[in-house]
């Protein structure tokens, strides 16, 4: 959708902010759709998540040591929080130049977030099975859980972008 001459010009750091706030935001939902799936779920696994992969790859590169087993957790929720901010803020400030970007209240968004996280970047760098090898639930329930993640982040981006402009 064009911007018309009775629009007000894109606001990059009312954008970034409300991005900022929308993908914390967004990345709680998320946290609490997955933690709800997997209280009704009957399976276990004790595979460890990318999250908690990433932060160990991140501090034996930065500090040249593996996360502890006991912080492993907290550290892969500081990357699955950064990540979420970091995904709001360049989802909101695309959004503020095309706004076409938030087509399906966030849904299209959430789509190319599936496809390039969770089905490409995470096997590409080594913290999660490849998508061929990935069972049919697993893609469901990664795409259930970006389409949580990208509604609520159109959701609240648009709530704060009320008050911000």
């Amino acid at each position: 959708m064009a911007r018309t001459p009775t629009d007000t010009a894109p606001n990059p750091w009312a954008a970034a902010a409300a991005g900022l706030v929308a993908g914390l935001a967004a990345s709680l939902a998320m946290d609490l759709f997955q933690a709800g799936v997997a209280a009704l779920s009957s399976s276990e696994s004790d595979a460890e998540p990318a999250t908690q992969k990433a932060a160990d790859k991140v501090s034996k590169a930065v500090a040249g040591h593996a996360i502890s087993d006991d912080r492993k957790p907290l550290a892969g929720q500081v990357v699955h929080y950064a990540l979420g901010a970091g995904l709001g803020i360049a989802y909101a400030v695309a959004a503020e130049y095309r706004p076409a970007v938030t087509a399906g209240y966030g849904t299209a968004f959430a789509a190319v977030t599936t496809s390039l996280l969770d089905e490409a970047a995470v096997p590409a760098a080594g913290l999660g099975e490849a998508p061929w090898n990935t069972a049919p639930t697993t893609h469901l329930y990664s795409a259930a859980s970006h389409i949580v993640f990208g509604t609520v982040t159109e959701g609240v981006r648009r709530f704060l972008l009320g008050w911000l402009k």
